[in-house]
């Protein structure tokens, strides 16, 4: 088992950054590619960005890329979700995920952890 906490979500204004937090424990948490995922209010979940076990490799959904950077340090077994330039369609409750198969394009289906998502409110 991997548990999952994210941290970091709040309310903030168009075009200001926010970072997330998942602090992650339970089973050898390196061995895990961790994704990022987001459902807004009255949409499916959708995918944000991945990063491979090593750090090496990353995926961002186009509607992100080059505003939203994810990283992880192992040593603080945690993945962070740098978000630049908010905007108020970013507004979602966004989720962290661990899986031990398959590619930073894996479908979400593949994910075998989560956690319970922290609020991220883009508005004026």
């Amino acid at each position: 088992q991997v548990q999952l906490v994210e941290s970091g979500g709040g309310l903030v204004q168009p075009g200001d950054s926010l970072r997330l937090s998942c602090a992650a424990s339970g089973r050898t948490y390196s061995g895990y590619d961790m994704g990022w995922f987001r459902r807004a209010p009255g949409k499916e979940r959708e995918f944000v960005a991945a990063i491979s076990r090593s750090g090496g490799n990353t995926f961002y959904a186009d509607s992100v890329k080059g505003r939203f950077t994810i990283s992880r340090d192992d040593a603080k077994t945690t993945v962070y979700l740098r978000m630049n330039s908010l905007k108020p369609e970013d507004t979602a409750v966004y989720y962290c995920a661990a899986k031990s198969v398959g590619s930073l394009r894996a479908p979400m289906m593949l994910y075998d952890y989560w956690g319970q998502g922290t609020q991220v409110t883009v508005s004026s």
